[in-house]
């Protein structure tokens, strides 16, 4: 009990040292000022950190998604490599691949792709047959797409035909033609896309591409999958540290130049101080809750779903969702209402304010009674007899217990 006594004690001085200066009431003015250089350092302070962090290789920094795509997850055939290829050099911008100073901190098993990647996205020329493919590649989509369904009206056309005889010929010659001019166009763009695929195979990068694949073995493909997985583990704990490494030299300047402050009795140095050294707190709270949402909470709610999949329960997370949510607001409830706007925090406020413990209007200067709701402010206290106020809980003359 003592030991929760002296955390009330402590949070009563802080506020006490970030409301007030000079044993008074800091003015509106002195407040309005306080407040911009919170949010001054406040902004400074994440902007610094989220800086200081970039230095911090992220999984996704050191083993890129191309890397991914490249080594995990696509497989790569003679008959399949251009479309792979295609769609990795499309899909990525350059922001994914390794600026000079960035090499030195990729995988060792995505850094010769990345380098080969990186010299065919420069080649303009290559590019632009690229997407020149991919634009013929959609092209022959849409006449295949479209000369299947006039085969089908065709073989619905010749049907009637037969049936009636002479009527609907017409149709189905016209049918007949069309399908004879989107065959033709669809076999151009396909000798257009063989000579584009001849000119990418041509290119000594791909060349170069082509052999590095040919090289990948499992080993290196389990090796970075097993390496991504430690990653992704590990990442929240260096994150971590790095971010502490930033934060807390600062927390400590403002800790101890505020205990500096309080000895000397400097009291604008105390307020401003006491301030600084709330705002430098609130990152150092938000980031390792951040951490430990990280490598608890995630990690253990995907165990929890891959088990009731497992099971065929996966709808039984969706209750537990629900639980856990009116469990949240009934707590949320109990605190707002019991603790922090409870009757017995109300009489506080309106007793400490000056105001009527009935209505909360302010009184004048010595009343005895509320003018404006008639309720007497005191009774008389039952150990010393003197007054006290009616819903105080303590008697302001001789400190009992009276409520």
């Amino acid at each position: 009990m003592s030991a929760f006594a002296n955390i009330r004690e402590r949070f009563a001085r802080i506020k006490t040292n970030l409301t007030s200066l000079d044993s008074q009431p800091i003015s509106k003015a002195a407040l309005i000022i306080i407040l911009f250089l919170d949010i001054f350092i406040l902004t400074a302070i994440f902007n610094g950190l989220e800086q200081h962090t970039r230095q911090l290789s992220t999984p996704d920094s050191y083993i890129p998604y191309a890397c991914r795509e490249i080594v995990l997850n696509r497989d790569w055939n003679p008959t399949n490599r251009i479309d792979n290829l295609s769609g990795v050099i499309l899909s990525y911008t350059r922001s994914y691949y390794p600026t000079l100073e960035q090499k030195k901190d990729h995988h060792p098993v995505c850094a010769p792709y990345l380098d080969l990647l990186d010299r065919i996205k420069a080649d303009k020329e290559l590019g632009n047959v690229f997407e020149d493919r991919n634009k013929m590649l959609n092209e022959t989509r849409d006449l295949q797409r479209e000369i299947g369904n006039l085969k089908g009206a065709y073989d619905t056309s010749l049907l009637e035909t037969i049936a009636k005889q002479t009527e609907g010929k017409a149709n189905v010659d016209k049918i007949k033609k069309d399908v004879r001019e989107k065959t033709n166009t669809l076999n151009t763009l396909k000798g257009e896309i063989g000579a584009l695929e001849q000119k990418i195979n041509g290119n000594e990068q791909v060349k170069a591409f082509w052999e590095k694949l040919q090289a990948l073995r499992p080993k290196d493909r389990e090796t970075l999958k097993v390496d991504l997985r430690t990653l992704y583990f590990w990442y929240p704990v260096k994150r971590l540290a790095m971010q502490m490494v930033f934060l807390v030299p600062i927390f400590v300047i403002f800790y101890l130049w505020n205990n500096a402050s309080l000895r000397k009795s400097r009291g604008v140095q105390v307020l401003v101080s006491s301030h600084l050294l709330v705002v430098s707190f609130i990152p150092i709270f938000f980031k390792i809750i951040e951490t430990v949402y990280d490598i608890i909470p995630k990690k253990l709610l995907r165990k929890v779903i891959d088990l009731l999949e497992s099971f065929k329960l996966i709808a039984i997370w969706h209750y537990l969702v629900i639980a856990l949510a009116v469990a949240a607001a009934l707590f949320l409830i109990y605190i707002f209402q019991k603790k922090l706007f409870s009757r017995e925090k109300l009489m506080e406020r309106r007793i400490s304010r000056g105001q009527c413990q009935n209505c909360g209007k302010h009184l004048p200067a010595g009343s005895q009674a509320c003018p404006f709701c008639g309720f007497a402010q005191f009774k008389n206290c039952p150990e010393c007899a003197k007054q006290t106020h009616v819903y105080g809980k303590y008697c302001r003359e001789c400190g009992r217990l009276v409520a």
